[in-house]
């Protein structure tokens, strides 16, 4: 599952690491060290550039509102419980199988919070029944400081209550697929607690390598099965993951200080 991340770098630096050719400066949004669904949040996709001279796809930096909404639905409201796609599923569930061969991006992360659950807690999460309350939220990331790369679908929805010319009449949404978490040690395991993924959540956003990336954006992909190799898990041992703060736990709470990597859990937490 992903359901909060932080997201501090740069458009110019995410330009760099990306290749991107096209991001508009009015767009920009401040580094986010608590990103939550409904949020607006970057997206890089590759995409034709509306009344350009050339129809070829476009690197674009673009910014989505995270929870997708598809296309065919009569309201928006169901946008906040659709912020993960399952990457076993992806490609037949009707709210993404039109996105997963049209309309893919990567989701930049510094990394993504995940909060520790028992092992019966963990057990409903995989029957997909509801679990207790969360307890110590850890943050996940690249351990050589590399930008987590999240896979992700994106999609338009058209407000007909609104006319044409008004600048909320389309929406721009996205989902980021998770797959299960990983079982094998991390790169960097914290002094006291979990040595894997898998310990803290069964789910985890599944991370592109970057030998995938324009794979994955190239628009002129659309085999199910070519697509769906490209959602197998990346290496292991990539990751390293650290308790943080329960401040974190508060949507409203942001800033660097949520990222502050604590000596161990914080007392009356799982872990």
């Amino acid at each position: 599952m992903c359901g909060r991340y932080a997201a501090s770098r740069r458009p110019e630096d995410l330009a760099g690491i990306f290749e991107i050719e096209k991001w508009d400066v009015e767009e920009t949004l401040a580094p986010d060290y608590n990103v939550a669904p409904t949020k607006e949040v970057y997206a890089v996709l590759d995409r034709p550039v509306k009344d350009a001279d050339s129809p070829r796809p476009v690197r674009q930096l673009r910014k989505l509102k995270w929870g997708l909404v598809p296309s065919w639905a009569k309201t928006p409201e169901g946008g906040a419980r659709m912020i993960n796609a399952r990457a076993e599923t992806v490609h037949e569930k009707p709210s993404y199988r039109r996105a997963f061969t049209s309309r893919r991006c990567i989701i930049p992360a510094d990394g993504y919070y995940e909060w520790v659950t028992g092992t019966a807690e963990r057990d409903l999460e995989v029957e997909g029944k509801k679990k207790r309350p969360r307890k110590q939220p850890y943050f996940v990331t690249p351990a050589d400081g590399s930008v987590f790369a999240m896979a992700g679908l994106y999609e338009f929805w058209r407000d007909r209550t609104l006319p044409d010319e008004h600048p909320l009449a389309w929406w721009v949404t996205c989902s980021v697929i998770t797959t299960e978490a990983e079982t094998t040690p991390l790169a960097v395991a914290p002094y006291e607690g979990p040595r894997a993924l898998a310990d803290i959540h069964p789910r985890m956003p599944l991370m592109l390598t970057p030998d995938r990336w324009d794979s994955w954006l190239d628009p002129a992909g659309t085999n199910p099965d070519a697509l769906r190799d490209l959602l197998a898990p990346p290496p292991t041992g990539l990751m390293r993951a650290f308790p943080v703060s329960t401040a974190v736990s508060n949507v409203r709470n942001n800033g660097p200080e949520l990222l502050k990597e604590l000596e161990g859990p914080e007392e009356g937490t799982l872990f």
